[in-house]
């Protein structure tokens, strides 16, 4: 039996890195995943991974995908995201958000239409997603939508500051920690359906194709990394604990992990320092 058996799950940005780990888990797990990004085959991006990929290691693995090419940040693509789900498999009992856009661009620098069209990926698309599934789920009075969040959430506090600049990541910290407000918001207004809303982030620095690219890792093997599964099994927690226990929780990995019994001894944000002014709400 599988924590996850009978349920359809929609995962974002499943081409790669740690939605790629997210839906090739809750496959194992006994979900039918709808596996939804940009990339549909191996080369169509610059960076390693696609969706036939990630639908090729579930099939093989035994368990039920569907690719769906889909661009998060335009309506129509997110309730064809949906309607597609529905047509396949049936109505979405999970949504994981986890599709994100950044540019490290220093603000005086960013370009309006770049600044717009990453905060259409990382707020607006959730939002539009969390909007499409919501009818069935409340009908149902049942289901879980779990929003992955990032570090950079967590600001530099006030001055004075280092000579040193920050490396542009404003936009992006902008745009998670709306992201971590609106999944509290959210998870109020559909308490009374049943339906649980949370959000994490990693408590270390992820190794995936994309953090390789933006230089914050040295290699999808560097030591001072959190293997993707480990936000793997944090997005299924998140799935799977009970309304009461989840919802609203902003929080980390490998903190929730160990709270819940998951793992004995976690490490990074959330344990060993604190998190964003949302996880501690």
């Amino acid at each position: 039996m599988g924590k996850l058996d009978g349920k359809v799950a929609l995962v974002t940005g499943a081409s790669r890195g740690i939605g790629q780990a997210i839906a090739e888990l809750f496959a194992t797990e006994g979900a039918k995943v709808v596996c939804a990004a940009r990339t549909l085959k191996e080369g169509d991006h610059q960076l390693e991974g696609s969706l036939e990929r990630t639908v090729e290691n579930i099939k093989k693995a035994g368990g039920q995908a569907l690719a769906a090419t889909a661009d998060v940040s335009q309506e129509d693509d997110c309730n064809h995201l949906v309607e597609q789900a529905e047509a396949t498999f049936g109505s979405v009992d999970i949504l994981v958000n986890n599709a994100a856009l950044n540019y490290y661009i220093p603000i005086v620098d960013y370009p309006a239409s770049r600044w717009m069209r990453a905060f259409a990926v990382n707020v607006h698309g959730p939002f539009m997603l969390s909007k499409a599934v919501l009818p069935k789920m409340m009908e149902k009075r049942s289901g879980a939508i779990v929003n992955i969040s990032s570090g950079a959430a967590i600001g530099p506090g006030r001055g004075p500051y280092e000579t040193t600049p920050a490396r542009g990541g404003t936009m992006y910290g902008a745009s998670k920690a709306a992201l971590e407000r609106m999944t509290q918001g959210l998870a109020q207004e559909v308490y009374e359906y049943g339906i649980s809303v949370a959000c994490f982030s990693p408590s270390q620095v992820v190794p995936t194709p994309g953090t390789v690219f933006h230089k914050l890792v040295e290699g999808l093997d560097d030591p001072r990394g959190e293997p993707p599964l480990m936000m793997a099994r944090a997005a299924l927690l998140c799935a799977t604990e009970p309304c009461d226990k989840i919802t609203g929780r902003v929080g980390y990995s490998q903190q929730l992990l160990q709270e819940f019994g998951w793992i004995t001894d976690g490490k990074g944000t959330g344990i060993q320092r604190q998190g964003s002014g949302y996880s501690l709400i």
